[in-house]
């Protein structure tokens, strides 16, 4: 019962009730301290101020005496400690204004501080429900459809075009090509062959292919990286308020003072007014409200920070990690080169040839090959044959001319040479992180086109600016190292680790942390997620990125807009210092009302008032954070 009714009382509709109600034992106290008489407007037949004293104080005794309890050592005293004892003893000696407004400013800096750090958990759900729930068990030829916990190691399962993977395994017959951006973060799906692995939850494009099981159930990669989700969440400790963490020296304090002042005068209002004018209220309401006035400053700029605790960590940052595609790059493919080796051809008719041949095609390179025509406004001719070898190529007829593209496998199987000229220019492209078709005739390789995902246009700026703030930055990618090396010398990024699982990031980003930095990681995508959390503060992109990366990362860049990390950035520090600021101005605040209280310019409810100055003075402070220019 006791229970239920505390968990009533804190919300935000009693509290304005309490507010309300304290209000209305303002005005004839005011009147009476400035002589303009007793000037009364209630009409209760009690003290309006009790209204106050029970809905805001009963949830902070109730909470002072749980911590006594249940805490050990010496976070038994808190805050909420202090307030109880000035609010008893305000109400000992008759006060019930001061024993009020004590209590009111404590819940008022409670609501704003739950407000700034109300989190939605979502991520892990949805990244459960990417699962996959049955597989194709095949048992001496036959098919069989089985739940994907009846799959043991060592099964033989069978994977059609378009399927999920349901384990992890080794392709043991045919080749496809595999979606395996939810590990990895790839852009392009990856092909396979005989003796590859494959992973759990990625998706098989093309080819049927058979696999052998080599991890199941809790052993497989998607699993793992739910529970390095799981775990990471469980590791976030709530944050802590900055009044607690005072209590342990604030309460023995103002209890001493106040004991040797009632020694010293004999006077218990003096007592009592030193309790009430040591009350941590603007010290409360310092945090939240400059994150709040933060956090609507990002907001307007298009940066969703879902917590004050970032804002606070983000200050401290000296490292941060970047995922390649999706955040330093757009994450979509287009053609990049186009490069013609037959002289009686432009580059134009190669491109009309390549489009129309890949027309059919449902590879991404060949879908971006015909998207990049169409722009082009070149028209395209119909293929009278079309044939796809998964992982390889295509072959077409394309106005009477038989055309192969694809891999160089592709053409050396089809008996074509490939020229040194043309195997250095693929080298070269190569080297530039970038994916290559070759486009043959029957005899000989008549051209190369080549495609790269898009670099952002201010990537490059945006890590000038960092390391112009003394930031280290590092590129963690799933990508081959070729393409990480060369889109890392882009953007100004010197530190590039590649070929990275999930696990393997969070290794890296976990490594960094025990080396004393702090880490922001940035990226986009599900495979992120796990290094997201990891991370002390995490960044996803918000337009593009997934739901699971945008839930498991703390802030959310609404735009895609990546030159927002430098502001993200100048914006904490200048949040840490506004708190800091108010701090000190409260404890001076504080400092000063006790001497006017030992010299008994103060009593109680003057107190209460004279402290609140620094409770608005705070607040003020904060709102010039609002409209602050982060140039």
């Amino acid at each position: 019962m006791i229970k239920r009714i505390n968990d009533l009382l804190p919300g935000l509709p009693m509290t304005i009730v309490s507010g309300i109600f304290l209000l209305l034992d303002l005005i004839p106290h005011l009147s009476k301290e400035f002589g303009f008489g007793d000037i009364s407007i209630s009409l209760l037949p009690f003290d309006p101020a009790w209204v106050a004293v029970v809905i805001s104080g009963i949830p902070m005794l109730y909470l002072a005496i749980w911590r006594i309890i249940h805490n050990s050592g010496i976070s038994k005293i808190s805050s909420a400690l202090l307030i109880s004892i000035a609010m008893i003893a305000s109400i000992a000696i008759g006060d019930l204004f001061a024993a009020g407004e004590v209590a009111f400013i404590m819940a008022l800096g409670a609501l704003l501080e739950e407000a700034t750090t109300n989190r939605a958990k979502k991520g892990l759900k949805k990244l459960i429900s990417l699962e996959p729930t049955q597989g194709r068990k095949m048992n001496n030829g036959v098919e069989e459809l089985v739940p994907a916990e009846k799959i043991h190691q060592g099964d033989l399962l069978r994977i059609f075009p378009g399927e999920t993977i349901p384990v992890d395994g080794k392709i043991i017959s045919g080749e496809t090509s595999v979606d395996q951006s939810i590990m990895t973060g790839e852009s392009l799906p990856v092909d396979k062959g005989i003796g590859d692995a494959v992973f759990c939850g990625t998706i098989n494009r093309f080819g049927s292919i058979d696999i052998s099981a080599t991890k199941v159930g809790e052993d497989s990669s998607l699993k793992k990286l739910i529970r390095m989700v799981q775990d990471t969440e469980n590791k976030q400790a709530p944050m802590q308020r900055i009044a607690d963490r005072a209590a342990s020296w604030l309460v023995p304090i103002a209890l001493f003072i106040s004991i040797v002042s009632y020694i010293a005068t004999q006077n218990i209002v003096i007592a009592v007014t030193v309790l009430v004018v040591f009350c941590p209220c603007a010290l409360v309401l310092a945090t939240p409200t400059a994150i709040m006035a933060a956090i609507g400053q990002a907001t307007k700029h298009g940066v969703i920070i879902k917590s004050g605790e970032t804002l606070e960590k983000m200050g401290k940052v000296d490292t941060i990690a970047f995922d390649k595609t999706g955040t330093l790059t757009y994450g979509r493919l287009a053609v990049s080169d186009v490069l013609c080796f037959d002289d009686n051809m432009s580059e134009a008719d190669l491109l009309q040839l390549t489009a129309s041949a890949e027309s059919k095609s449902e590879h991404p390179l060949g879908k971006a090959i015909v998207a990049y025509a169409k722009d082009k406004n070149i028209p395209l001719i119909e293929s009278i044959i079309f044939r796809m070898n998964t992982g390889k190529g295509i072959y077409a007829e394309v106005d009477k001319q038989k055309l192969y593209c694809g891999n160089e496998k592709y053409l050396i199987e089809n008996n074509i040479r490939i020229e040194n000229t043309v195997k250095t220019e693929l080298e070269r492209l190569r080297i530039q992180g970038k994916a290559s078709i070759i486009v043959a005739n029957e005899t000989t390789c008549i051209g190369v086109i080549s495609l790269s995902d898009v670099l952002r246009s201010d990537a490059k700026d945006m890590v000038l600016q960092l390391n112009g703030m003394d930031t280290r930055t590092i590129l963690l990618t799933g990508d081959n190292q070729k393409t990480a090396d060369y889109f890392a010398k882009q953007v100004g990024i010197t530190e590039v680790r590649s070929e990275l699982l999930p696990e393997e990031k969070v290794q890296n980003i976990e490594q960094l942390q025990r080396d004393g930095h702090t880490v922001c990681m940035i990226g986009d995508g599900v495979n992120d997620a796990p290094a997201l959390k990891t991370a002390n503060v995490s960044v996803a992109m918000g337009s593009m990125g997934s739901d699971i990366a945008i839930d498991a990362a703390e802030v959310a860049l609404m735009s895609d807009d990546i030159s927002k990390i430098p502001y993200l950035k100048r914006l904490s520090n200048a949040t840490v210092k506004t708190i800091k600021f108010s701090i000190g101005l409260s404890m001076l605040i504080n400092f000063i009302a006790i001497i006017l209280s030992l010299t008994e310019v103060l009593n109680p409810t003057t107190g209460a008032l004279v402290h609140n100055i620094g409770s608005i003075l705070v607040v003020l402070i904060a709102a010039k954070l609002y409209d602050k220019k982060f140039e």
